[in-house]
Order: C-alpha cells, then sequence, then structure tokens
C-alpha cells in the first residue's frame, strides 16, 4: 500500500483535533470538579437538600461546611444534620446528628450499582416509628404529574434497579428510639452501632452494644436476606443478646413489622442484675422461681405485643417446668400459663441471697414467737393474668403438700390461689387463700378439709404434737398486718372440726377416772367434734365434745393465737359409774400450747362431790319426815304434797267424830 504525503498529513490533523477534544473534555470535566470544590458549603447543602427532597419526599438539613470527595470514593462529610420523619410519624426528625460522613464507590455508581463504602454518624438520634404497617423507614420518591400525556413504560421494559450493597455503617454514642402505634416501646442510649452487608447475596451483620450501669448490653444479628427483608416477606434472623446476668439467643423468622416465629432461650446467672440491666431494678426474684434460669421454648411475637410459648421447658434454680405461656407486654404484663412442675421446692422461698433462711421445714422456736419481720409482698405486683399448675409435690417453708392442682391468679396486687384440690398433711384441701397487697398487707381463706393427719397439721402450723387422729372440717379467716405477728394476732373467722378415732398424749383419763392402770400417759377416743369463732387472733369453742369407750367429754376455753396459748376446761364424765350416774373429773389445760399444764381440777371435783353430798342429806331426811308422818296419820307418804292432803284427811276424821259424840250417837 502506497502512504502519500497528503493522506499521511490529514492522520496527523486528525489525531491532533481528537486530542484537543480530549483535552476540552478534561478541562471541562476538571472545571466542574473544581467548581463544586470551590462552590460555598451552604449552596453545596442547598443543592444535595434539593435532590433529597425531590427522591425521598423528606427534608434534608445540613449545617456547617460540606465537604466532598470523588474519586475513588465519591462522599460527603457534614457538621450537624437531621433527616425528615414521616408525614404521617411524630414531629421529631427520624435521624439526627452532630455529624455525618457517607461514602459511595464511584466505579459502581457508573455502572449502576450503589455500593454504600461507609456511613458514619456521631451521636445520632435514630427514631424508628410504625403505624398500621407503616414504617417511618420506607423511601419513595412523591408522586409527579406529568404533561405530556405519554404512557409509563412497562415493567417489562422498565430498566432493573441497580445492584444496593452496604460495605460499613457505623452509630457512634446513638440514641434508639423506636415507636410503635404513638407509643414508644424501646429507648435505648449510649449505643454503639456497627452494621455490615458486602454483597447482595452475602447476609448482613449488625454488631450493637449499650451502656447499662456498671456494664454493657451486647446484640449480634444477621439477616441472611436482606432484600426478601426489606420488601416486608418473612425471612430468617438470628439474634444473640449478651447482658449483666444473661444472655437471650433466637433463631426463627422475622417481617418488616418485628413480628418473630422461632426458637428461643434464655439464660439468667442473676435474673435480678440482668432485670437490671433493661430497666427493672429492685425486682426481687424469690429463690425457686429463677434467681438463675434456663428458659427455651418455640416463640411466637406478634405486632400487638404478645408473646406465646409453646413446649416450653424452664429451670428456675432447682425447679423444672413444662408447658405453655401467654403473656401480653404491659406494665405490668399480663400472663396466662398452664405448667407441670414435678417436684417443686420452694422451701427457701422468702430466703435473702446469701442468707441461710429457715428452709428446715420447722414450726418458729417457741420462745421466739410468730415472726416480727417485715414482710415483702412486692411480688404481687410483678404481673397480672393466670397460671395453672399441677405437680407431684410442692414444698413451702414450713410444710410439703402431695400432689395437688392449683390456680393462680393475680389481679393489681391481690393473689388468690384456689386448690382444686391440694394434697396436705395426707389430707385435701379445696378453696381457695387470698393475699392482698394494695392497701396494706392482708390473708384470708375459706377452706374444706378431709383426711387430714391432725397431729402433722397442729405440730407444722402451731407446734402442738398432744393431739393426734385423722381430721375434717371448715375453715375461714382473715388476718391483716405487715408481720407474721400482726396477722396472727388480728385473726378472725369461723369453722368446726371433726375427728375420727385419735389419741391425746400427756394424760391417761382412765388413770386420772379411777379405773385402771390406764394407757401409760395417752387418752384414747373414738371421735371428737367442735366448732368454734375468731376475733383478734383468739379462738373460742364451747361445744367440744369427745366420745371414749367408758367415758364422754366436753370442752371450752379460748385458744390465744397471736399469744401462742391456751386456757382450755376439758370435762371426762365416766358413764358407767355411779348406777350409770356418772362420775367427772375436769381437767384444765393451761399455759404455752408447746407444753401446757395439764392437771385436774380439784375445785370443780369438790364442788360436784359436795353437790352430790347435799343432795344426798336432803333426801334422807325428806323421808324420815315422810316416814313419821306417815305413821302419825297411818298412812303412806312419798311426797311433800301427800303430807298436806293427809292432815286435811285426818283432821275431817276427827271433826266428824267429835259431831257424833255431841248429838250423842255412838
Amino acid at each position: 500500500m502506497i502512504v502519500t504525503k497528503e493522506s499521511q498529513k490529514g492522520g496527523e490533523q486528525k489525531m491532533k483535533w481528537l486530542i484537543r477534544i480530549l483535552f476540552i473534555l478534561v478541562v471541562a470535566f476538571g472545571l466542574v470538579i473544581g467548581a463544586l470544590l470551590l462552590m460555598p458549603g451552604d449552596k453545596l447543602a442547598a443543592i444535595l437538600s434539593e435532590q433529597v427532597r425531590a427522591q425521598t419526599g423528606r427534608e434534608l438539613t445540613l449545617s456547617g461546611d460540606v465537604n466532598l470527595s470523588f474519586w475513588p470514593i465519591l462522599g460527603m462529610e457534614t457538621g450537624p444534620v437531621t433527616f425528615g420523619n414521616a408525614s404521617w410519624a411524630g414531629p421529631d426528625p427520624m435521624l439526627s446528628a452532630e455529624s455525618l460522613s457517607v461514602g459511595v464507590d464511584a466505579a459502581a455508581l457508573i455502572k449502576g450499582d450503589l455500593r454504600i463504602k461507609r456511613v458514619f454518624a456521631n451521636n445520632p438520634v435514630l427514631r424508628l416509628e410504625l403505624s398500621d404497617g407503616r414504617g417511618n423507614w420506607e423511601l419513595g420518591a412523591p408522586a409527579q404529574s406529568t404533561s405530556t400525556g405519554t404512557t409509563p413504560a412497562s415493567s417489562a421494559t422498565a430498566e432493573a434497579p441497580g445492584a444496593v450493597t452496604l460495605d460499613g455503617l457505623e452509630l457512634t454514642n446513638a440514641r434508639l428510639v423506636y415507636v410503635e402505634n404513638g407509643a414508644v416501646a424501646l429507648d435505648f442510649a449510649q449505643v454503639n452501632l456497627s452494621a455490615s452487608w458486602p454483597d447482595v447475596t452475602a447476609p448482613m451483620v449488625m454488631e450493637a452494644d449499650m451502656a447499662v450501669p456498671g456494664s454493657t448490653v451486647q446484640v449480634d444479628l444477621k439477616i441472611p436476606d436482606l432484600p426478601a427483608f426489606a420488601s416486608g416477606t418473612v425471612t430468617p434472623l438470628d439474634l444473640a443478646l449478651k447482658a449483666p446476668g444473661g444472655e437471650i439467643s433466637f433463631d426463627g423468622r422475622v417481617n418488616l413489622v418485628g413480628e418473630m416465629d422461632g426458637k428461643v432461650q434464655v439464660i439468667t446467672k442473676d435474673t435480678e442484675k440482668m432485670l437490671a440491666a433493661f430497666g427493672q431494678s429492685g425486682v426481687a426474684v424469690p429463690l425457686g422461681l429463677g434467681r438463675a434460669a434456663d428458659v427455651s421454648g418455640q416463640m411466637t411475637y406478634t405486632r400487638d405485643g404478645r408473646i406465646s410459648l409453646r413446649d416450653m421447658v424452664a429451670k428456675l434454680d432447682a425447679n423444672m417446668f413444662t408447658g405453655e405461656a401467654d403473656v401480653t407486654i404491659a406494665d405490668p404484663p399480663q400472663i396466662t400459663a398452664r405448667l407441670d412442675a414435678g417436684n417443686l421446692d420452694l422451701s427457701n422461698f422468702a430466703e435473702s441471697e446469701g442468707g441461710s433462711g429457715q428452709g428446715s421445714g420447722q414450726a418458729p422456736a417457741v420462745d421466739e414467737g410468730w415472726s416480727k419481720d417485715r414482710i415483702d409482698a412486692s411480688a404481687l405486683s410483678l404481673a397480672n393474668g393466670k397460671i395453672r399448675l399441677t405437680a407431684k409435690s410442692i414444698a413451702v417453708p414450713g410444710m410439703t403438700l402431695g400432689p395437688s392442682d392449683l390456680t393462680l391468679s393475680l389481679d393489681r396486687s391481690r393473689a388468690v390461689l384456689q386448690m382444686h384440690p391440694a394434697t396436705l398433711f395426707s389430707g385435701q384441701l379445696n378453696g381457695q387463700v387470698v393475699a392482698n397487697n394494695r392497701n396494706g398487707l392482708s390473708v384470708g381463706g375459706n377452706l374444706q378439709v378431709s383426711g387430714i393427719d391432725v397431729q402433722q397439721a397442729l405440730t407444722t402450723l402451731g407446734g402442738i404434737e398432744r393431739l393426734s387422729g385423722t381430721g375434717a372440717g371448715t375453715f375461714e379467716f382473715l388476718g391483716v398486718g405487715q408481720t407474721e405477728d400482726q396477722i396472727m394476732r388480728s385473726l378472725s373467722g369461723k369453722g368446726n372440726v371433726e375427728i375420727g378415732n385419735g389419741v391425746i398424749s400427756g394424760f391417761d383419763l382412765d388413770r386420772l377416772m379411777g379405773r385402771g392402770t390406764g394407757s401409760g400417759g395417752t387418752t384414747v377416743f373414738n371421735s371428737l367434734t367442735a366448732s368454734y369463732v375468731m376475733d383478734s387472733g383468739v379462738l373460742t369453742n364451747n361445744d367440744l365434745l369427745m366420745t371414749l369407750k367408758n367415758f364422754r367429754a366436753d370442752g371450752e376455753g379460748i385458744v390465744d393465737l397471736g399469744a401462742r396459748s391456751i386456757d382450755y376446761l376439758f370435762t371426762p364424765v365416766a358413764l358407767r359409774a355411779n348406777s350409770g350416774a356418772g362420775i367427772s373429773v375436769p381437767v384444765r389445760i393451761v399455759g404455752p400450747w408447746s407444753d401446757p399444764s395439764i392437771k385436774p381440777d380439784l375445785t370443780k371435783v369438790i364442788e360436784a362431790a359436795a353437790d352430790v353430798k347435799v343432795k344426798e342429806l336432803e333426801d334422807d331426811a325428806k323421808q324420815k319426815v315422810f316416814d313419821k308422818v306417815g305413821d302419825e296419820l297411818n298412812t303412806t307418804i312419798t311426797d311433800s304434797d301427800q303430807i298436806e292432803d293427809a292432815v286435811k284427811n285426818k283432821l275431817e276424821e276427827e271433826a266428824k267424830k267429835g259431831l257424833l259424840k255431841l248429838f250423842g250417837a255412838d
């Protein structure tokens, strides 16, 4: 090929013009960049704000200098910034911060992808609001009216949006506020948060920590499919939370409005410390109900604040519960649950942390009397609701219940324990016990008992060991006070007791009545019945009746429950003595009920014997008078009324004889 000088000269001219054009473009681009860099910050902020308003309908306010970078990161750094809220949300901005730095990958942006390299905010306040299924984080351009009359392009021909990714999000010393239907549901301060989503197919990973008194709460969250979650689809979620005293984990599914369903586990080594970290300081957890806990189950949370737990297994201290529960988040929470506890140990229920507690199952020491320590009934206000509990056994301070079916109802610091039935002292209890702490503490109950081991009951409840047998009865009681001592001294109520075959130890009725060697210091009876009333802690009984083989016994007196003492008169009668008329030897029981004095009441015996002797003397004297008068009147006299009639008859006869002699008759 032959290249002429003319053609070579023409090629050189074209190359020169191409170089000139490229130079002009570079200069123009540089001038544009330079103009932007030299543009005052307020002018640049106004342009950015206008663009954000056009794209989202929200106001973006930038204060202070606005600095830009172009390559390889297209970025912006500002001073104080606020980003407006949705029109339907509250007046506070969705986001505010003292400074903000945003950067995107310039090369990816040219390709149509939005690869966010960084979003850094200092001292930000992020306010998320949800109402009627709408979230204020949902952004969209405002509707635009068109005057061309052209038909919008169909979805088939519309250009697909570019990929959006996030390399790094950092919020330092942030405040996070979550508002649901106009009410603040969560408000966390001093939060540091970081998040990354490096690829569309990669999971979004977030880490956060929040300052709490003396420590921090750490949250790790992973959403495997962020685009699906952002579109409102139910997607998987892994959540791990570590707080002072314990940790919470969740593995399940979640949607954009916060509804959740999955496996949850709560493990606490110090429940009170963990509750304090979430703003519930001062809550005392009784020993046996979860000072240390491991609770797991299938959880469902709905947008109206309801939590359902199914297939629940809860290890609370040494106790194990299984069952199901429904909780409504409120103040206080509303709980409905059905639980099976197996062998439940609450014997150290009132024991303070590190204390020895009672825990022995024994009645209070005699010398100490009833406890004067103030009873803390604040636990009655922790929740409202109803809990059904079945258990093989329930150990509480001082006693142990056998197989029991109980329902606990809680309503504004008032608890009602319904027994249907409960097993106690080898018998059964039906009825209810109430504890009310609304205006001071009061306790009451209405119980029906059957098959109760009387000795076991009296020993446990009052330290009385002398009476044994199997009993039944009804009990109504009410006590008021802030201590055990005050409650016992205020008791009022009524009831009755029936005991079948039983034994009273401490005195021998056969020996007392002089009928042989007795039963070795005990009295065996066939039945015992009594009713009582209580007032100001004093129990009064006037109708005790006890039947034995050769005796019967009546009783009356008082039992001072507050002072733990007794003053009772027990009067046995020998039914076969004195030709069936009976001989009675009253017995007085006086003193502290743990060790009372049991002695015959000799005063009553002497009075009774004296009454019998006087009656015998009177009867003997009357009979002698009747015999003497009968001899004089020549008739038989058996009572005092016959004496008058006999005298009248004798006078009439003598008068007739005198009249006949007067008239000369023979």
